[in-house]
């Protein structure tokens, strides 16, 4: 089957198209090597309010045990080393299948912040990291510049 247009020398046939799907995507599929340890970047969004910083990390499917939160000189460490295994029974045999995941992501801290009040919750896939402001940071009033 081919494409035709009026411009048939500038599309490439079905044929070919579903060819090189087939032996680039596909082939390359065969020949990789599968490691069962995955390394991923969770999706981050961190806001700024008068008297904190908030951050946000997506990490669903994670035990909250799983989680570790470092802070080493101001550089905010956020990691979790998951290992889950499950079971499926038919019939006549039983398969066994695991899952690691692994992540690691750092984050520079200003040194607005008070360091002792650094807490952390996880609901519902999100990890949520509050990192204080010092009371001398909190709500500088706005001042206007102006220009000469």
């Amino acid at each position: 089957m081919t494409i035709v247009t009026k411009h048939q020398d500038m599309l490439p046939s079905f044929t070919s198209l579903f060819d090189g799907f087939i032996n680039t995507d596909l082939g390359d599929l065969k020949r990789k090597n599968f490691s069962t340890i995955t390394s991923t970047f969770p999706k981050v969004n961190i806001t700024e309010r008068d008297d904190a910083f908030n951050m946000e990390m997506a990490v669903p499917g994670v035990n909250k045990e799983d989680f570790n939160i470092n802070l080493d000189h101001k550089i905010l460490t956020v990691s979790s080393n998951n290992e889950e295994d499950s079971l499926e029974e038919n019939q006549r045999f039983i398969k066994k299948e695991f899952s690691y995941s692994t992540f690691q992501r750092s984050f520079t801290l200003p040194e607005s912040v008070a360091e002792d009040g650094i807490s952390a919750t996880y609901v519902n896939g999100i990890l949520k990291i509050t990192i204080p402001k010092k009371e001398e940071e909190k709500t500088k009033p706005l001042r206007t510049i102006d220009i000469s």
